[in-house]
């Protein structure tokens, strides 16, 4: 049993984090923001993958600008990324976001992070001090000779001093590198000195095979630790994959549950049916599913398969039948097709052909 860090509840747009509340997940867009139509598209489209709070970048007055519109089209908690120019942030904060993304040290000086504190406290939102290892402040690199996890740790308390200093204290800070190993020690640093929730994620954690591997190993353990809030996994390409990925490394830790999962056997010579075929169809329909139902009204809650459910596709009599009967449906490969369990009582024999459709068939009636 995973024992959660208790931190302090920041509300973002509706959605709570901290405080013991579930973790949330997130993600970033990365159409042109300018581009309200592509970017409220992706944004819907990560909403009904199960995205709870997204993102997106405002490098310029334009982005800032459409987040006004954007909103009007979304239902989820929108965060305003910025970097460098307190400006956007003000704009981005009077045209309707959720909360700002910014790293304190590199947008002018403290009366700069003083009018954006302002400006937030004022319209009731939470900044997420963000460090990232390729952004650290140059005299930080020179007392530790590079980046270090005491580097990354130091920078965010600093940032959220000035914050604090200005009477600010809605915040969630958030430590990223490429380095799982360098993550880790940051987040444990940060951990035994806040009380602020933390968003953790492996930053540029490369693509969706490579990336949902090393964030699992990397947040994973910290969960394990019971660190963490809200997170992302980053991963390079269709941020709808960071959804999918995120929901199975929060499923495996027993963190939340999101509704069906397929469990299926590696295989081996005593396979009796395609078991990696039939799983990858079954998982494919419940994800299509599961998008279906989420759109249908983008302005109400998702309406995923929520009901925990477990699904066991195995290929033989050796470990089939007893994992069948473990999962609420199961499937056991047999000569000439497969053994249908449901609850841990055997149903009926079925044949290959069936088994998908059959399966399917089960999960509408639980």
């Amino acid at each position: 049993m995973i024992t959660r860090e208790k931190t302090k509840i920041v509300n973002i747009g509706g959605v709570r984090v901290g405080g013991g509340h579930p973790i949330v997940v997130q993600s970033m867009t990365n159409t042109d923001t300018r581009d309200v139509a592509a970017t409220v598209a992706q944004i819907n489209a990560l909403h009904a993958a199960g995205c709870e709070i997204a993102r997106v970048a405002v490098p310029n007055i334009e982005a800032a600008a459409a987040i006004r519109d954007i909103k009007k089209q979304i239902s989820i908690p929108l965060v305003a990324d910025i970097h460098f120019d307190y400006k956007l942030a003000l704009e981005s904060v009077k045209n309707g976001a959720d909360k700002l993304r910014i790293n304190p040290g590199n947008i002018g000086g403290e009366g700069r992070v003083r009018e954006v504190a302002e400006a937030a406290k004022a319209n009731g939102l939470p900044i997420r001090v963000g460090v990232n290892g390729g952004s650290l402040e140059k005299e930080i690199l020179q007392k530790y000779g590079g980046v270090t996890a005491e580097g990354l740790a130091e920078s965010a308390l600093r940032n959220v001093a000035m914050l604090e200093k200005f009477a600010f204290r809605d915040i969630v800070v958030s430590v990223k590198a490429s380095n799982v190993p360098l993550m880790l020690a940051a987040h444990k640093l940060l951990a035994r000195e806040l009380e602020y929730p933390l968003h953790i994620g492996l930053t540029e954690a490369g693509t969706q095979h490579t990336g949902a591997i090393r964030s699992a190993a990397g947040l994973g353990a910290l969960l394990s630790l019971g660190i963490g809030d809200t997170l992302r996994v980053s991963l390079s390409g269709d941020p709808v994959a960071e959804i999918h990925a995120a929901r199975e490394i929060l499923s495996a830790m027993g963190l939340r549950h999101f509704g069906v999962t397929v469990i299926a056997c590696p295989t081996c010579a005593r396979a009796n049916i395609d078991v990696a075929g039939i799983a990858t169809r079954i998982e494919e329909r419940i994800r299509q599913k599961e998008a279906e139902t989420n759109t249908e009204d983008i302005f109400r809650e998702p309406k995923t398969l929520k009901k925990p459910i477990i699904i066991a596709v195995m290929g033989c009599a050796v470990n089939g039948p007893g994992e069948a009967r473990e999962a609420d449906i199961g499937v056991a490969g047999a000569r000439g097709g497969a053994v249908l369990f449901k609850k841990g009582e055997i149903v009926r024999n079925i044949s290959e052909d069936e088994i998908e459709e059959v399966v399917m068939e089960e999960i509408g009636r639980l």
